[in-house]
């Protein structure tokens, strides 16, 4: 492993070795985890983004259930929303 020598404001600094502390690890660790996470993307990151975006989504089926040849009708979208609300 090589060692890298780098110039960072102080402030900046002071703050990463703080949260380097306040997270059981030291800032060369903290470092290295940063540059593999911001050069080497881990390939299974789009799950991971979109189970971020699901939870965070107000979307809800409020319990409705699909059959399967209803997921895979191919219809206008306005004609889903006007059978959908038929059926309530």
């Amino acid at each position: 492993m090589s060692n890298v020598t780098l110039a960072i404001d102080d402030d900046l600094l002071a703050a990463a070795r703080r949260y380097a502390q306040d997270h059981g690890t030291t800032l060369n660790a903290l470092v290295r985890k940063v540059l593999e996470q911001t050069v080497q993307p881990r390939v299974d990151s789009w799950f991971d983004d979109f189970e971020r975006v699901a939870d965070e989504s107000r979307g809800s089926s409020s319990g409705r259930r699909w059959t399967r040849d209803e997921l895979h009708e191919r219809r206008p979208a306005a004609e889903h929303a006007v059978r959908r609300t038929a059926r309530r």
